[in-house]
């Protein structure tokens, strides 16, 4: 069967170099045996040697129908482990009872809300590994303090231990990207839950970074009545210097500071 054309509309560069395919299936580290999901399995360069690992109960999902006709008459023994559908539309408590690792080589343009959805089934995901664009990778490894530091990361952090592992260059794709790519591995740590109300932990995130030049104090103002101060040392920092501990700091004076006005508010109703 003819090799699949790579579509830009689903953001596909193939991996041609079998060393790095082979390191990527080995980045699950496994020592028990797994369920695992591929996601974009494309023309199976990652898929056979999951495949070959007898700790890997492999599962794929793959949009593309060529990708698909290719796998199944490329791949016998994955005959019954294809689900042709769009990964962020999957319902994954329908695929799986129990734990299952995430591994891929990610479209690099749907890249941050697969690991969003990862985020969502953190409790079910031990491990997630892949490939991504190099600044992605990066900015989710990233550490506070530096200019990587973003949404994404300290949300993911606050739940996976993440890797940078190593980088690829663009000569080893069909067809090349006009960027570099990395491979990442992310592990669940042991927070159950956060210390903090969560919703407002997200809010607190993104609302930081969304004005990311600006100290706490002003971007977060706007939560807050006129006349609450948010003057205690974690206000006078930006938020790519704060660490998750730091937002979960942050979200806890947020939420005392927001219960005040509520109460206050009470108050002179009463």
């Amino acid at each position: 069967m003819k090799k699949v054309t790579p579509k830009k509309s689903l953001g596909q560069h193939f991996l041609t170099d079998l060393n790095i395919a082979q390191r990527i299936a080995d980045s699950l580290e496994l020592t028990e045996p797994m369920q695992v999901l591929e996601i974009g399995p494309g023309m199976g360069v990652l898929t056979q040697f999951l495949l070959q690992n007898p700790l890997v109960d492999l599962r794929v999902v793959e949009l593309d129908h060529e990708s698909v006709d290719y796998l199944l008459a490329n791949f016998p023994n994955i005959n019954g482990r294809v689900i042709e559908a769009d990964f962020l539309k999957l319902n994954l408590d329908d695929l799986f009872a129990g734990k299952f690792c995430v591994i891929g080589n990610y479209p690099y343009n749907i890249s941050s809300q697969i690991f969003f959805k990862v985020l969502d089934n953190r409790d079910k995901v031990p491990i997630c590994s892949g490939m991504i664009q190099k600044e992605v990778a990066e900015r989710l490894a990233s550490k506070p303090g530096t200019k990587a530091n973003g949404i994404l990361s300290v949300l993911l952090q606050a739940y996976y231990d993440i890797e940078y592992l190593f980088t690829v260059h663009e000569h080893v794709f069909n067809p090349p990207p006009k960027v570099k790519s990395a491979v990442i591995r992310m592990r669940r740590n042991e927070r159950t839950s956060l210390p903090c109300n969560d919703e407002l932990f997200i809010k607190v995130v993104k609302t930081a970074f969304n004005q990311r030049r600006k100290m706490m104090r002003n971007s977060l103002s706007a939560m807050v009545r006129e006349g609450v101060t948010l003057n205690e040392d974690v206000f006078m920092k930006r938020p790519e210097q704060l660490s998750v501990d730091d937002f979960i700091e942050l979200t806890n004076l947020m939420e005392s500071k927001i219960n005040c006005q509520i109460d206050d508010a009470e108050r002179v109703n009463s």
